[in-house]
Parts: structure tokens; C-alpha cells; sequence
């Protein structure tokens, strides 16, 4: 790892302590980013300086745009989906400028956290898988909690939708309990 990476994701980690939201590892923003990273490394073991920023920073300072601040239902919360990428990848970007990295770094880094060409740039699909799977790692079994069945299996769908074939395979290394493992098994038959 280099200087300036080491002191990038220094940066991110400082900034993800600082997350309210707590997971039992510590706070939630800063297990998800450091989760990722190790998604990241098994995905990509050569992958480029900005999509490693990209995906420890990919839940960068989340806590500062609330859900609760955004209207009801989809409409609302693709709005903060949406404004929450931005503000990841804007401080992201500061954060790779102020390590001496140059524009193109920064400008990558934005186009990987913006998921602007999910589907066609491989870079964006490692993101995106790497962030599903710390999703089913931190975030998948509270959520059964809240949804019955149908619902939770259609959510999980969704989620494997957007992950690659390499990606589905490594969901199931994740240790989970047997229903979660259920769902999961039947999210994957609806592909």
C-alpha cells in the first residue's frame, strides 16, 4: 500500500468513526468501510488506487444526510440515495486531493462512488458488489427482523440483481443464521 492510500483510507477511517450509528464491531460506517475494502481485495486483487478509495468511502459521512429528512415512500428515498452518493464522492474527492493525488484520482474516485456506469465499467460492479456484500455482512439479518418473508426475499432479490456471478458465489461465504440462509437460497431462485 502506498504512502498516499495508507493516508487516504486513514482519512475515511477517521471520518467513519465518527458515525452515531453502532454495529456491534463499532461504528457502523467504519466496519462497512473497512468490510468492503476486504471484498474489494478478493474481487480485485490489483484494482486501482481510486476504486479502493471509492469502496472504503462508499458509506463516507452516510449519517449527515438523514432518511428522515427526505419525503415517504421510493420517490423520497432515491432523492437520499442519490444526494448521499454526492456527498460521498465530493468528500471523497477532497479527502484523495488532500493525500497529493491529482485530478484524474479524484475525478475516478466521484465517477466510481456515483455508480455512473454500473454495467459497463467493471470497476463500479466491483463497488457495487463489494457494498451488497457488506450489506448481507451488517445489515441483511436486521432487516429479516423488520420485513416478513415475501417481502425480505424480494428485497434480497434486488439486491443480487446488482451483484455479478463472483459476487452471488462469495454471498454465500458470509456467515448467517439458518433463515437468513433461507431467504437468501430463495432470493437466488427467482434470478
Amino acid at each position: 500500500m502506498t504512502n498516499r492510500l495508507a493516508a487516504a483510507f486513514e482519512a475515511i477511517d477517521a471520518a467513519n468513526l465518527e458515525d452515531p450509528n453502532e454495529h456491534p464491531d463499532g461504528p457502523l460506517a467504519h466496519v462497512q468501510g473497512v468490510k468492503a475494502t476486504h471484498w474489494t481485495t478478493v474481487l480485485a486483487p490489483d484494482a486501482s488506487d481510486a476504486l479502493r478509495i471509492a469502496t472504503r468511502a462508499h458509506h463516507l459521512k452516510r449519517w449527515e444526510l438523514l432518511r428522515a429528512d427526505y419525503p415517504e415512500g421510493r420517490s423520497g428515498y432515491l432523492k437520499w440515495r442519490l444526494d448521499n452518493k454526492k456527498h460521498q464522492a465530493d468528500a471523497a474527492a477532497t479527502i484523495v486531493r488532500d493525500v497529493g493525488y491529482d485530478d484524474d484520482v479524484a475525478d475516478r474516485t466521484t465517477t466510481l462512488l456515483l455508480r455512473r456506469d454500473l454495467g459497463t465499467d467493471p470497476d463500479t460492479q466491483v463497488l457495487e458488489d463489494a457494498a451488497c456484500l457488506v450489506f448481507l455482512e451488517t445489515q441483511y439479518e436486521p432487516l429479516l427482523d423488520r420485513l416478513d418473508r415475501e417481502k425480505a426475499v424480494n428485497a434480497v432479490a434486488k439486491t443480487l440483481k446488482k451483484m455479478s456471478a463472483k459476487a452471488i458465489d462469495l454471498a454465500g461465504s458470509i456467515e448467517m443464521s439458518d433463515d437468513a440462509v433461507s431467504v437468501l437460497k430463495a432470493a437466488a431462485a427467482t434470478l
